[in-house]
C-alpha cells in the first residue's frame, strides 16, 4: 500500500505537512487533505485518525471483483462538542453502486465509512473511473472534497456473467423463415483474443444443419436455414477460452416460432386526439387495439417518450409528466407511433400514427400591475396624455393577446377618457369651471383572456380631475352718485365681479391705494360710505376695486387678481319748492272688520240697513262740512313776511261732495303724499297744491287742522 500523500491543493507533501494544513481554521475547504494513491484488497482497511479534521484519500483503487456491501473506504474524526454529518452529494457518472457514507461514534471519536451498495456490479471494462463528492460538516465549518474510485481489472475474475452464464442461458427467438447462414445473435464478453467453440452436439434429424459462433461472438443460422422447425428449440453449448489456460462456460437457446398466416394491423385509421392540459400524470389518454394473436404494443416515435407512455398488453397511452403549456410548450402537439406485434412473432407488427393536442385549460384570469389605478390630471391636460399605464398577463398562456374594456360606473357616460391598447389617455377637454362638471371618474377597465371559457379581471379606476385658476377675475367700471349730506355707512352700490373659473363668487375685494371716506365690502362687494362729504371740497372720487380669486386651483397659494374703476360723484341736495293746495277730495276707506261683519251678518243686514245708511249719511255730513270750511280762507294767511313777499296766490275753492267722496281731481303737478288721520278713520282728505315759491328761508306754510294729506309739484 503506497503512503504518499497528495495535499489539499493537490501539491504532494508529507502526511505531517497535510495535517497542519488542515490544523489550521478555515471556513470552508474546496478541497481535503488526503493520502494519495492506495491499493484496497477485498478486506483492506484504512484508517487515519486526526485532532480537529481528516485527510481524506484523494484516489482509491477498487478490484472490480469487490461486491455489494465491500467496504472501500474508512476514516475517523474528532468534532467535539458537535455532531458532524457526512453527505455524498452526486457520483459522475451517475451510477447506484456506491451506499451513502455511514458515520457511527466509536471510542469518542466518528468512524465513517464509503461502502458499495447492493447493485453495485463493478465492471473495469464498463467504467474504470468514478469521481463521489462528498461534504463533511463539524458545527459551523463545511468541507466539500472529491473522491476518485479506479476500478482495477481482476485477472482471476469469471469472464462468463449474466444470463449466459445461468443454467437456462440466453434465449434467442427467432422466425422459421429467417434467411440462412444469417447473424441471429452477438455474444459480447470483455477482453480480446477469446475464442468461442459451440460444444453441444448438433446431430441431425433434431438440427437441421449446425450454427456456428465466430471470435466477435456472433451466432450464424444454420446453412440450410430453418424452415419447418417451428417450435423446436435448440440449446448450444459455448466455451469461452482466454489466454493462460482461462476459460469459461455459457448456453445460448434458440427458439423457432411459426410464421402465422394471420397479420397484426390496425383497424382504425390516423387520428388527432385533443386532450386539455390539467390532466394529470397517470390519466387516460386513448387506447388503442391491433388484430393478431397476444398482442403487444409499444411507442416507436418519440423515442424516448416524455410526455406519454403506452400500456404493453391492452394499449393504453396514458400521461407521464404534466402537461401545463405554460411550462412546456412543446408539449402542444406530440405526433406518437405506436407499433403493435405478436408476442411470440415481434417482426409481425404494424404501425399506427395519430397526434395529441394539448388545449389550454383556462382556469386563472388574467393578472394586471397595478391591481388599481389611482391617478389625478389637471383639467388643462391635452387630449391624448396618457393617464396610467398598467401591464397585464395571462398565467395560462402566456404572451397570448388580451381584450380590454373601459366601463365607466361615474358619470355614466363620459367620454373625458379612453382606453388604448392598454392605456388609459385623455379623450376630451376636461372642464371644472362648470357647476358639477369637476368630476371624480370612476370606473373599470376590463380584462378579457382567449382561453375558453373567457375569464376576466376587474381593474378598478380612480381618476380625479383637480381645478386649474386659468382666468382672472374682472369687473364692469361704474360711477355713484352720492347726496353731499348723505350719513356714514350709506351704500353706495356694488361692484359686480365675474370670474370663468368654478365656483364663480369666490372673489375678494379691496380698494388699491387710497380710499378717501370710502370702503368696499370683501365678500359681496358693496360700496359704503365711511365719512362725511363736503361738495365744495371734493366734487368727485376715484377707486380702484382690486378683485383676488380664491379656492379655485389644487393649489391653496395660487391666485388671479382683476381691477376696475370707481367713479363717486358728490351731489348737492335739491331745494324743495313750496305748493299751493288748489283742491281737496275726501274718500272712504272701510275696515277689514266691517267686511267680516257684513259677511257673517248677512242675514240681519236687510234689518238694520235703514238704521245703518241713516247712520252713515250723518256721519259723512259732519265730514263735509267740517272738511269744507277751512278751504275758504286763504291758506297762506300765517305766512310771515312783508307785504308783496307772496309773488302768485290761487285760492282753493270751496268744494261740496254730495255724493261719496270716492272721486279725486287732478294736480297740475306732484312728486309725493304724505298722510295722517286722527279725527275720523274712515274718511281721509287729500290736498293738492300748486307751486308757490318763498322769497326767503323764515316763510312757512301752515295748514288747516282738517287737512290730512299735501300733495307738493
Amino acid at each position: 500500500m503506497s503512503r504518499s500523500v497528495v495535499g489539499c491543493g493537490g501539491q504532494g507533501k508529507t502526511l505531517a505537512a497535510c495535517l497542519q494544513d488542515v490544523a489550521r481554521p478555515q471556513g470552508r475547504r474546496e478541497g481535503l487533505c488526503v493520502p494519495g494513491s492506495m491499493s484496497m484488497g477485498v478486506s483492506s482497511l484504512n484508517r487515519l485518525f486526526l485532532t480537529e479534521l481528516y485527510c481524506l484519500s484523494w484516489f482509491i483503487d477498487v478490484s472490480e471483483s469487490q461486491g455489494p456491501g465491500a467496504t472501500l473506504q474508512s476514516f475517523s474524526f474528532n468534532c467535539s462538542p458537535y455532531i458532524p454529518t457526512l453527505e455524498l452529494l452526486h457520483v459522475q457518472p451517475p451510477t447506484t453502486f456506491f451506499n451513502p457514507p455511514s458515520l457511527t461514534r466509536w471510542q469518542g471519536t466518528y468512524v465513517g465509512k464509503m461502502t458499495l451498495s447492493s447493485s453495485a456490479r463493478l465492471d473495469a471494462l464498463t467504467v474504470n473511473h468514478y469521481e463521489l463528492q462528498l461534504r463533511f460538516t463539524c458545527g459551523n465549518q463545511v468541507t466539500e472534497g472529491r473522491l476518485s474510485v479506479n476500478v482495477q481489472r481482476d485477472p482471476n475474475r469469471d469472464q462468463c456473467a449474466g444470463r449466459f452464464a445461468s443454467p437456462a442461458g440466453e434465449i434467442i427467438q427467432v422466425r422459421e423463415t429467417v434467411t440462412p447462414g444469417t447473424p441471429l445473435y452477438t455474444l459480447l464478453l470483455p477482453g480480446q483474443g477469446a475464442q468461442m467453440n459451440i460444444t453441444s452436439a448438433q446431430d441431425p434429424p433434431y438440427f437441421p444443419g449446425p450454427f456456428s459462433i465466430d471470435g466477435q461472438g456472433q451466432l450464424w443460422a444454420p446453412s440450410q436455414g430453418l424452415k419447418g422447425q417451428a417450435q423446436k428449440v435448440f440449446q448450444l453449448q459455448i466455451l469461452v477460452t482466454f489466454g493462460q489456460g482461462r476459460s469459461c462456460r455459457g448456453m445460448l437457446t434458440v427458439k423457432v416460432l411459426p410464421v402465422s398466416s394471420s397479420q397484426v394491423s390496425f383497424p382504425q385509421q390516423a387520428q388527432n386526439i385533443t386532450i386539455p392540459e390539467n390532466l394529470v400524470p397517470g390519466s387516460k389518454v386513448a387506447q388503442v387495439h391491433a388484430r393478431g394473436f397476444d398482442v403487444r404494443y409499444e411507442i416507436v416515435s418519440p423515442v424516448p417518450c416524455r410526455l406519454f407512455s403506452i400500456a404493453r398488453v391492452d394499449g393504453v397511452v396514458r400521461t407521464t409528466a404534466p402537461l401545463e403549456l405554460a411550462q412546456a410548450p412543446d408539449a402542444a402537439v406530440t405526433r406518437l407511433r405506436v407499433k403493435a406485434f405478436e408476442r411470440l412473432r415481434p417482426w409481425d407488427s404494424a404501425e399506427l400514427d395519430f397526434q395529441v393536442d394539448v388545449q389550454s385549460v383556462n382556469r386563472w384570469p388574467p393578472r394586471c400591475l397595478p391591481a388599481l389605478l389611482v391617478t389625478q390630471i389637471p383639467e388643462t391636460t391635452p387630449v391624448g396624455t396618457f393617464v396610467n399605464t398598467f401591464t397585464c398577463t395571462d398565467p395560462d398562456s402566456p404572451g397570448s393577446t388580451l381584450d380590454y374594456q373601459l366601463l365607466f360606473h361615474s358619470p355614466a357616460s363620459a367620454s373625458s377618457l379612453c382606453l388604448r391598447d392598454g392605456v388609459l389617455e385623455v379623450n376630451d377637454t376636461l372642464d371644472c369651471d362648470a357647476p358639477g362638471a369637476c368630476l371624480q371618474h370612476t370606473a373599470s377597465i376590463l380584462v378579457l383572456d382567449s382561453g375558453q371559457p373567457p375569464m376576466t379581471t376587474e381593474v378598478p379606476v380612480l381618476v380625479m380631475v383637480t381645478p386649474v385658476n386659468e382666468f382672472s377675475p374682472t369687473c364692469v367700471s361704474r360711477t355713484f352718485w352720492v347726496r353731499e349730506d348723505a350719513r356714514p355707512h350709506t351704500l353706495l352700490g356694488s361692484v359686480m365681479g365675474t370670474d370663468l373659473d368654478y365656483p364663480h363668487d369666490s372673489i375678494e375685494y379691496s380698494i388699491s391705494g387710497g380710499s378717501g371716506p370710502f370702503a368696499v365690502d370683501s365678500l359681496n362687494g358693496e360700496v359704503h360710505l365711511l365719512g362725511p362729504l363736503d361738495y365744495e371740497l371734493q366734487k368727485s372720487y376715484r377707486l380702484t376695486v382690486l378683485l383676488t380669486d380664491h379656492s379655485q386651483d389644487q393649489d391653496p397659494t395660487c391666485h388671479r387678481s382683476g381691477s376696475c374703476t370707481i367713479t363717486i360723484e358728490v351731489e348737492v341736495p335739491s331745494r324743495m319748492t313750496p305748493l299751493l293746495v288748489t283742491d281737496t277730495e275726501v274718500f272712504w276707506q272701510p275696515e277689514p272688520w266691517f267686511v267680516v261683519v257684513l259677511t257673517v251678518t248677512s242675514a240681519l243686514l236687510l234689518l238694520g240697513l235703514g238704521w245703518f245708511l241713516s247712520w252713515l249719511l250723518r256721519g259723512l255730513t259732519q265730514v263735509l262740512q267740517t272738511s269744507s270750511k277751512p278751504t275758504q280762507a286763504l291758506l297762506l294767511n300765517s305766512i310771515q313776511g312783508t307785504k308783496g313777499s307772496i309773488e302768485g296766490f290761487v285760492e282753493a275753492p270751496r268744494m261740496e261732495t254730495p255724493q261719496a267722496p270716492s272721486s279725486v281731481m287732478s294736480l297740475h303737478h306732484f312728486d309725493g303724499r304724505a298722510q295722517d288721520s286722527h279725527e275720523f278713520p274712515f274718511f281721509q282728505t287729500i290736498l293738492h297744491l300748486g307751486p308757490l315759491s318763498l322769497q326767503t328761508s323764515s316763510q312757512y306754510l301752515c295748514l288747516p287742522p282738517d287737512i290730512h294729506y299735501l300733495l307738493f309739484s
